[in-house]
């Protein structure tokens, strides 16, 4: 087997294939690893959980006495260098030998049937080829925004130190995350979001709750506007908006979506079209080429790592010979926005559930409203909902927002894919005094149908 990119997908795809017994070369051009390791889900958070703890001390008496300083900048910024491991892939290069994966560094190419070349030397996979070769942000063809060498997830994630000011193009997460970890950090912050709110593919309480603790923070959010045109002068980068205002700030950064790195793959060779996703069908193979995948970020199908991880094991099962599908990577993936509050959620929003014709009601309850949430700050803002199909008594979607709730999303996730009816989750009871005790009173809510929506 050969695998083009070594980021999360392609090391899960390599090592479930060595696995198996398999001879595999991985090729990759850049860091074992790949973005998320290096410039994306990593270091942002090596970035936003120094802010969020002390936040979360501050909120607790008798912890908040002790506090006696403020975040220390330089502190942040080495641990993110050691989460990165100072952009050095040793260890993951570890890992793919102790597999006996093969590791061919340059530039992969595609070059026929089961052949991919490297520079000047080619290679023949006895059966298949698979591409993990991820996304690069999308910069927009806005006039003079190259020019002006904006910073994308790459330079905002690995910056040396903190600008005075930094403007963000884009309200998504990797643009929210950002905004807020370098606020927090000491930057003058302002969003420009095309949208007329942040985080626009989740519930709208969420943007709104998100908006609110960021006006908090002072952070400046343009809602509603575009940017028209960039420069940058006297080391300012200065942005005129479609409705006539102009911002400025120190650095740009610009996140408003990503970009299949296909550009320089040689499609071409086996009759794709260059720059384009990969489209695959659920067992990730691409139509009409039954020895070639495509997993991640490349094939658009979602855009989360876990999700091209989940990919990846489904595709080493096909090339293994057995039966496996994906059939979870769909816009019901389980995401999470690390801001503060945080935004967790699984499966479709009450408008997405609608709009595909399912009678749905969501429920919504406080996320502090249980005994264990005044151990995390009493009234903290945060909403959960669950979103359910009424005709089937069952979860299609689940929100929660707050401090330190992703790591509730499993339990949705649980009841989403396994269908458990509502009835027998009341049959789990969950701890006193937890916070998972808003499962209980989402339940209570379902069950004599109050606060629906």
């Amino acid at each position: 087997m050969i695998v083009i990119g070594a980021g999360p997908s392609g090391e899960v795809a390599a090592g479930d294939l060595a696995a198996q017994g398999r001879s595999v070369a991985v090729v990759e051009a850049a860091l074992v690893g790949g973005e998320c390791a290096f410039y994306a889900c990593m270091p942002s958070k090596a970035l936003l959980r120094p802010a969020e703890v002390l936040a979360e001390v501050r909120r607790v008496p008798g912890a908040a006495q002790a506090i006696t300083g403020s975040l220390d900048v330089a502190a942040t910024l080495a641990r993110r260098d050691e989460v990165i491991h100072s952009l050095d892939d040793s260890s993951k290069v570890s890992w793919l030998d102790e597999h006996k994966i093969t590791l061919i560094r340059g530039q992969g190419r595609l070059a026929g049937e089961r052949c991919v070349s490297v520079g000047d030397q080619r290679y023949e996979a006895r059966s298949a080829v698979v591409v993990a070769v991820g996304s690069a942000a999308a910069v927009p063809p806005i006039q003079g925004l190259a020019a002006v060498r904006p910073w994308t997830n790459r330079e905002v994630t690995t910056a040396r130190k903190i600008p005075a000011s930094l403007l963000v193009l884009g309200g998504g997460a990797v643009g929210v995350e950002m905004a807020q970890a370098y606020r927090e950090l000491g930057a003058s912050v302002t969003i420009v979001e095309a949208l007329d709110r942040l985080v626009s593919g989740e519930e709208p309480f969420a943007a709104l709750e998100l908006g609110a603790a960021f006006r908090e923070l002072g952070i400046d959010i343009r809602l509603g506007v575009k940017a028209e045109s960039v420069d940058r002068a006297g080391g300012i980068v200065k942005v005129e908006l479609s409705d006539g205002q102009r911002v400025e700030a120190e650095e740009i950064l610009v996140a408003v979506g990503r970009r299949p790195l296909t550009d320089d793959l040689g499609l071409e060779t086996v009759g794709l079209k260059p720059g384009e996703t990969i489209e695959v069908d659920d067992t990730l193979r691409v139509p009409g080429l039954p020895w070639l995948f495509a997993v991640g970020d490349v094939n658009g199908r979602s855009l989360l790592t876990h999700m091209g991880t989940y990919q990846a094991r489904v595709a080493a099962q096909v090339i293994a010979g057995r039966e496996a599908r994906a059939t979870r990577d769909d816009d019901g993936a389980p995401r999470v926005i690390f801001t503060d509050p945080q935004v967790a959620a699984v499966g479709l929003t009450l408008q997405g559930a609608k709009d595909r014709g399912i009678n749905a009601r969501a429920y919504d309850v406080a996320t502090s409203d249980t005994a264990g949430a005044s151990f995390h700050g009493r009234n903290t803002p945060g909403t959960s909902r669950l979103v359910v199909d009424e005709d089937r008594s069952i979860i299609v979607g689940a929100t929660f927002t707050g401090t330190e709730v992703a790591e509730w999303l499993q339990a949705a996730t649980i009841a989403l894919v396994g269908e458990i009816p509502m009835a027998l989750l009341r049959e789990a009871v969950p701890a006193f005094p937890t916070r998972s005790e808003v499962w209980l009173r989402l339940l209570e809510r379902w069950s004599t149908k109050t606060h629906a929506r």
